[in-house]
């Protein structure tokens, strides 16, 4: 792992959080480990090994773009949902035959871009393929496209991230895929080179993927029954990370490979769009205690860290592993650790044992890689906080605090 303790101390890449801290002054910040990103990626590409395929990270999970950059360096693909990710990635260094465009209300401007860089596009409805084909026509070039397939199967995590239930916003109902199939024979400038679903996040139970990968197989081989030049089964991506760190098992990149390496048809490059399993447990947020309240039935730790920089515990429920980065001798007690937003839902953990600690001291939540900055906001006001990085031992600032001066820059408007 990229964190761990050594003498009480947390290390990100054997060198001292607490160090970082205090050198760098601003709390909270980001922290970001190199060589866990790296070894995460590894995983991937060690269950790929043998078999024909693509990892295209999923950029929405965090889009810094030195982070972007590392991943880029892998070789790694990029998967995309909004035109401006598609220029971070081009930024990052990724060649634009190596991204994929989804999303289920992709711009006429956005569809311009991909087509005029030559990025894959997921088709996600009739009104998406019509749109597709026009700006395609227009821009004199064919677009190569995937079929996204909304697979109609429970994934069993959160309604919010479900992405593959039949009455999701996202994919093509299998009832109208032979309408959008005569479409597709109609349209010349639209080349359909293969199948693609996604089911959710935070997934782990194998046993779905499996469910999906038959029946996107299938389509594969329909497909290419009616010569349509297929060559990609895009699983999408969803595996989860083990945010409890309690887990005795918790499913692998080999796991999920292993689970459906049978039923990918043999002339089938495979897809698989991972962003949480990639990035997840390679960031940390860390921030600093304001004070301990004690109010009789509860007690709360108050940290300089709030909904406004981690977001995920107040909209999903969500739980992140909380500990300090230095020893701490209090008496352990159970706490809400909260911030200083003014909501009631402003919590990063609730009812935590921990010992008492002192103002001041050192405070982790862990596994913030993905979905934390990049879901990050101005409410009440706040500033978003810095990025860092390690890499080989070397820490730099791969975003610079956002100040006020940045935010009232937004207000200098003119007359319309």
């Amino acid at each position: 792992m990229g964190f761990s303790f050594r003498d009480g101390y947390l290390t990100c890449d054997d060198i001292r959080i607490k160090d970082i801290q205090e050198k760098i002054g601003h709390s909270p910040f980001y922290l970001y480990s190199a060589k866990q990103i790296r070894e995460n990626y590894a995983a991937y590409a060690s269950a790929l090994d043998s078999i024909p395929s693509v990892i295209a990270y999923s950029v929405k999970a965090n889009g810094n773009v030195r982070l972007l950059s590392i991943l880029e360096a892998l070789r790694s693909w990029a998967t995309l949902v909004s035109g401006n990710e598609l220029r971070l990635s081009l930024a990052a260094g990724f060649d634009a035959k190596r991204l994929i465009l989804n999303g289920n209300g992709k711009t006429r401007e956005e569809l311009t871009l991909a087509v005029k860089n030559g990025v894959m596009i997921n088709v996600d409805s009739a009104f998406d393929l019509e749109h597709i084909a026009e700006v395609s026509q227009a821009c004199g070039r064919t677009a190569d496209v995937l079929l996204r397939i909304n697979p109609g199967i429970d994934p069993a995590v959160h309604p919010y991230v479900s992405t593959g239930l039949r009455d999701s916003k996202f994919g093509v109902n299998r009832e109208r895929i032979d309408g959008m199939l005569q479409r597709f024979k109609r349209a010349p400038s639209i080349n359909l080179t293969g199948v693609h679903c996604h089911l959710g996040s935070m997934i782990e139970r194998l046993g779905v993927f499996k469910e999906a990968m038959a029946l996107i197989a299938g389509h594969f081989d329909r497909l290419k029954a009616q010569d349509f030049p297929v060559k990609y089964v895009n699983l999408g991506g969803g595996l989860g990370i083990d945010y409890t760190r309690r887990a005795d098992s918790f499913p692998t990149p080999g796991d999920l490979i292993a689970s459906i390496r049978d039923l990918l048809p043999g002339d089938a490059t495979l897809i698989v769009e991972p962003g949480r399993s990639i990035m997840g447990n390679a960031g940390i947020l860390v921030a600093r205690v304001i004070g301990v309240k004690d109010a009789g039935e509860k007690r709360f730790i108050v940290i300089d860290a709030s909904m406004a920089e981690l977001i995920r515990p107040s909209i999903y429920g969500a739980y992140h592993e909380i500990a300090f980065i230095e020893p701490v001798g209090g008496e352990k007690k159970r706490f809400d650790v909260v911030g200083p937003i003014c909501e009631s839902g402003d919590f990063l953990g609730k009812s935590r044992e921990l010992p008492t600690p002192p103002e001041g001291a050192g405070i982790v939540i862990y596994d913030t890689g993905a979905y934390g900055f990049a879901m990050s906001s101005n409410y009440n006001a706040r500033m978003r906080p810095p990025e860092y990085l390690v890499d080989h031992g070397v820490l730099t600032q791969i975003r610079r605090a956002e100040s006020f001066d940045d935010y009232m820059r937004q207000f200098e408007t003119g007359r319309m």
